[in-house]
């Protein structure tokens, strides 16, 4: 009986647990993109053994894909050497890892997913125990099919109330980053829920998972409910907190949330919409693991239909995964962002990391739906990073500068 990321870790592991516990954990898959593989499998070959399951290793290319340099063709060339010698199948390039593994199944409620990337808390949406590791780890996790974790202690944010027109999971996560700050949350377990967590799409759920490592957590978790087994299916196991104790419990009214905005150079310096408008921009972001889902493309095209982007402000929506993009084209986003003067860039991470696709100079202000905004983050360390939702993000590109969805929706 416990909070739900006991409940969770002692469903997988098979015995109770409790918080401050080590625990030695199973794994069902191991995760390393284009980035962090090298060095995952660099750590996997110094310990001399054979994989641990070919089958549950996952390899993405995302961060760098297609290569901009020939460093990262020939990073791309040691990854897929690797993926035949070993037996690797699951390996894929068509969009960014978390979303990749939700599409392809990889991620169930109930199970314990550790990735090369700090993102990985996204799993969390799903009632599974996901969290990032450092590559030497992951080369561990490979190898053995098991990790330890330290049973994190728990922070609820119960949310409730309606959300207003124009604010969404984005806008209400950066709310509790600026209450906690982003080390509120170090190495503990952030539960979510509440009515409003309730009544929110896989796609909202997503967000919350994910900026949860941005206040520090280990793990952003979700217990299992009607939406999930509509996704998952009526198998799933039943994952909710029994009779918890929690480090702390945060109450949301989030009738009284805002548009947020996070200011560089830290995602917790975040201010009101009103306190933001009329900064002009260079670039606008829209896509990233944070918001780079369909609904995200819907509020894009929603607030760019019939208008056009500013011409001095670039504007990049980027989904999120191959499959997003074929349904946001089916759906005739694609074509309505467009036509608003927009580019639509291939599945991926995009300029998120700074590596291709709108990277920034020196000087140049980018309002962006992802999730770090520290100088230098995406290009320049002398460019600034304003942090937002889609809806902002596309109200914004309309007036090259930050800008009230509200007047749009």
């Amino acid at each position: 009986m416990g909070t739900l990321a006991e409940e969770l870790l002692a469903h997988r592991i098979g015995r109770p647990v409790t918080a401050g516990e080590i625990v030695v954990a199973p794994v069902d898959w191991v995760m390393a993109h284009d980035v962090t593989s090298p060095l995952a499998i660099e750590a996997f070959r110094q310990m001399d053994r054979p994989l641990w399951d070919p089958s549950r290793v996952v390899l993405m290319f995302d961060h760098v894909m297609p290569a901009t340099t020939v460093a990262a063709a020939e990073s791309h060339i040691a990854i897929r050497t690797f993926a035949e010698e070993f037996g690797v199948r699951h390996m894929y390039a068509e969009g960014i890892c978390h979303q990749v593994m939700l599409d392809r199944g990889h991620i169930r409620p109930g199970t314990i997913v550790v990735g090369a990337d700090s993102h990985s808390t996204t799993y969390g949406a799903l009632a599974c125990f996901g969290t990032g590791l450092g590559s030497t780890d992951i080369g561990v996790a490979m190898a053995t099919g098991f990790t330890w974790f330290r049973v994190p202690e728990t922070l609820r944010v119960e949310l409730h109330g309606n959300l207003r027109p124009g604010v969404s999971a984005k806008d209400v996560a950066l709310s509790v980053i600026r209450q906690i700050g982003a080390d509120g949350a170090n190495y503990l377990a952030l539960e979510w829920g509440g009515e409003v967590v309730t009544n929110m799409s896989l796609d909202s759920r997503c967000t919350l998972a994910n900026l949860s490592v941005d206040c520090g957590a280990k793990v952003g978790l979700i217990a299992t409910d009607a939406v999930l087994r509509a996704a998952c299916g009526d198998d799933i196991p039943d994952l909710q907190p029994r009779d918890p104790h929690y480090l702390r419990v945060i109450e949301v009214d989030v009738a009284a949330v805002e548009p947020q905005v996070s200011i560089p150079p830290a995602i917790d310096n975040v201010r009101d919409i009103s306190d933001a408008l009329g900064i002009a921009l260079d670039e606008v972001f829209i896509g990233s693991c944070t918001n780079g889902r369909l609904e995200d493309m819907a509020m894009a095209a929603q607030i760019l239909d019939g208008r056009e982007v500013h011409p001095g402000t670039r504007t990049l929506v980027v989904p999120a995964s191959r499959s997003i993009f074929l349904q946001a084209l089916e759906r005739g986003y694609v074509e309505t962002i467009t036509r608003s003067g927009a580019t639509v860039v291939t599945a991926g991470c995009g300029p998120c990391l700074g590596r291709q696709s709108g990277v920034m100079g020196a000087g140049e202000r980018v309002l962006s739906t992802s999730n770090r905004n520290y100088p230098g983050r995406m290009g320049s360390p002398d460019a600034e990073i304003y942090l937002a939702s889609p809806a902002v993000a596309a109200a914004s590109a309309i007036r090259g500068a930050i800008a009230d969805p509200r007047e749009f929706i």
